[in-house]
């Protein structure tokens, strides 16, 4: 290397480590870096503005064979019977039929805020009996109810799967999902769901996590932008807000989504899955000055039988007995001590260095929680 590039390397080494240092510096002064803010409406909801669901029965027809076992599911054949009288078509009594074509799906839909009668929705059909497989069929008129049991759409139309499958000679073969099939625009909106957004008086907005210091936070903002006294806090979740009279309620709420807020700093706070192992930690989680021992000890007992086999020509009769072999494995334990004020990074660190594993860290993190060196909220799922 030439001087001129050892020089070039020198500079930049001074540089680094002026950077660090005054990282550091601002580090131990409590001063850190502004936190990002986030629009209004990636923190918040307007109250009254949401999605409602639908759902609805209905029938699946031309299946390659693959629709329900009429015998096991008896729903479907009294559904196909109401169906063919309301059309005029008379049965005998006593009459069996043995359909192989026919499901009995149940069909599910969000109803959009706003939406209004003409509008298209997206439908999902899902097969509510034994059908092999909802492919190529075709979902017949079905009405699609809200919790309130009033019809707010129309469903019809040909499903579309993403699975695939065969069979033959008793060999099967499957590919994603048979079972369930949806319909782009494949419902028609009747009726719409009243709203009066935009009659009321005030606006309220709902947060999606309760926090007093962001409802501060969030009721500052507002008034800082139209005003004072145009939000107040009603408590941790829920803001009012007045309307301003220099603007449409429309170009109002536009505006207020708008609003850049800096959100309080969050509770530390763990998730636990037991089933899965899996551990995830935010950034607020900190540790007090504790010690971690970690050890596992393992038992395995392999049983193998013994067969002791008479000499030839003797009356002696075969003996089968069993064999057991107990081995006892223990890993060493370890120590390690984390020191308070510890990070995220710091734990999971720290928790990799004694070998913890994810089954592991459940048992460890809440004795840490007991013992209060964990300043964090547990929660399993």
């Amino acid at each position: 290397m030439n001087s001129g590039a050892l020089k070039k390397v020198c500079n930049i080494s001074k540089q680094n480590k002026f950077a660090i240092f005054c990282l550091l510096a601002f580090c131990n002064l409590g001063i850190s870096l502004p936190a990002h803010a986030e629009r209004l409406k990636d923190i918040a909801t307007i109250q009254g503005v949401r999605n409602n669901q639908l759902l609805g029965y209905g029938l699946v027809v031309g299946l390659d064979g693959t629709g329900d076992q009429t015998t096991q599911t008896p729903f479907t054949v009294q559904s196909i019977i109401s169906m063919m009288q309301q059309m005029g078509v008379s049965l005998p009594l006593g009459t069996s039929l043995q359909l192989k074509n026919v499901a009995a799906v149940m069909v599910t839909s969000n109803l959009p805020a706003f939406a209004q009668p003409g509008q298209n929705l997206d439908i999902t059909v899902s097969s509510m009996g034994n059908a092999k497989s909802l492919r190529g069929g075709t979902l017949l008129m079905t009405p699609l109810k809200g919790a309130d049991g009033q019809v707010y759409a129309m469903a019809q139309g040909n499903l579309v799967v993403g699975g695939v499958g065969a069979a033959a000679n008793g060999s099967t073969a499957q590919i994603n999902h048979l079972s369930v099939g949806r319909i782009s625009d494949g419902a028609t909106v009747e009726r719409a769901v009243p709203s009066n957004i935009i009659q009321s008086d005030s606006v309220n907005l709902e947060l999606k996590e309760s926090d007093f210091s962001t409802a501060t936070l969030v009721v500052d903002a507002i008034n800082r932008k139209f005003g004072q006294d145009s939000a107040v806090a009603l408590n941790g979740r829920v803001i009012k807000v007045q309307p301003s009279a220099n603007l449409s309620r429309i170009a109002f709420l536009a505006a207020l989504e708008t609003i850049n807020v800096v959100p309080a700093v969050s509770n530390g706070k763990i998730i636990l899955n037991a089933r899965t192992g899996s551990v995830v930690m935010n950034q607020a989680v900190t540790l007090e000055n504790c010690a971690v021992s970690h050890g596992n000890l393992s038992v395995v007992i392999n049983t193998s039988p013994v067969i002791s086999q008479p000499g030839a020509l003797s009356s002696g009769q075969t003996v089968v007995t069993a064999r057991s072999q107990i081995e006892i494995t223990k890993e060493p334990g370890k120590v390690l001590q984390l020191n308070g004020g510890a990070s995220l990074s710091d734990v999971v660190k720290a928790l990799n260095a004694i070998g913890a594993t994810p089954q592991d860290l459940l048992a460890i993190l809440q004795a840490m929680k007991a013992s209060g060196a964990l300043h964090a909220d547990l929660e399993v799922i």
